[in-house]
C-alpha cells in the first residue's frame, strides 16, 4: 500500500499530540505495553537499530552514505521514544515516530491531518515506505510523496522540502546479522505465504517471529 502524502519535520522540537478521532478507544496499558515490546523486538532483531546515538551522531553516521540510507533510534525528545534518519539528496534528517493507542506514524506538520498512516509496529512502517518507493512508478498523477524538511546545516536549493525515500537500512557496526537471519529475510523477499512453506514447525516459527524483508 502506498502511503498517504504526509509532510514531515526532521526536528523533534513540537509537543506531543495523537491523531484527532471522533470516537478514540480507551486507553489500554496492557496493549500499549505488548505493542511498544514487539515493536522493540523487532527492531533488536532488524541490526539497524542504533539505539540512544544524538541526531549529530546518526548524521554523521548517514553523512558519507548513499541517499535513502536510514536507520532507527531512540528519540531525543522526551515526549518521543524513536526517530527515523534518512540521508536524503540535501543530507541526513531525522523525523520523530509517534505513537498512540497501538498505532505508529511519521510526525506531521499538519496536525489536522485526520487520516495520517498508522502501523501496529515500526517495522511495518518503515517497510511501507520502502516498498512505496518501489511502487512509484505506478502511482497516478494526482498522488504525492511523503515530504521531509532538509537539515538547515547542509546545502539546499530553492525547494523547502525533499521526497522522503527508504532505500536501504544502515547496519549498526556491532550488530552484525546472523546467516540464518539473512536467510530469513531472503525468504521473506520472496513469499508473504511463510506458514504454508514445506518446512519444520521450528523454522516456520523463526520466519514469523520476524515478518519482514528489511
Amino acid at each position: 500500500m502506498v502511503a498517504r502524502a504526509v509532510t514531515i519535520f526532521h526536528h523533534e522540537e513540537r509537543q506531543a499530540s495523537c491523531r484527532p478521532d471522533p470516537s478514540p478507544p480507551p486507553c489500554d496499558p496492557a496493549e500499549d505495553l505488548r505493542c511498544i515490546t514487539t515493536t522493540f523486538q523487532y527492531l533488536q532483531t532488524s541490526g539497524w537499530y542504533w539505539g540512544s546515538i544524538s541526531a549529530n551522531e546518526a548524521r554523521e553516521a548517514l553523512q558519507k552514505r548513499s541517499e535513502g540510507t536510514f536507520l532507527v533510534r531512540d528519540s531525543s525528545h522526551p515526549q518521543f521514544m524513536l526517530a527515523l534518519s534518512v540521508k536524503t539528496r540535501c543530507g541526513p534528517t531525522s523525523i520523530r515516530i509517534k505513537y498512540c493507542r497501538g498505532s505508529f506514524w511519521l510526525d506531521s506538520i499538519y496536525p489536522g491531518l485526520p487520516h495520517l498512516q498508522s502501523f501496529p509496529d515500526v517495522l511495518s512502517l518503515i517497510q511501507n515506505y520502502t516498498a512505496s518507493r518501489n511502487k512509484q512508478q505506478h502511482q497516478k498523477s494526482n498522488d504525492i510523496h511523503p515530504r521531509t524538511k532538509p537539515d538547515p546545516t547542509q546545502h539546499t536549493d530553492n525547494d523547502s522540502s525533499v521526497p522522503l525515500e527508504l532505500v536501504h537500512p544502515l547496519q549498526k557496526p556491532e550488530a552484525l546479522s546472523s546467516l540464518q537471519h539473512l536467510t530469513r529475510l531472503a525468504i521473506n523477499r520472496h513469499t508473504k505465504c511463510t506458514d504454508q512453506l514445506p518446512l519444520p514447525k521450528p523454522l516456520l516459527h523463526y520466519l514469523q517471529d520476524y515478518p519482514f524483508h528489511i
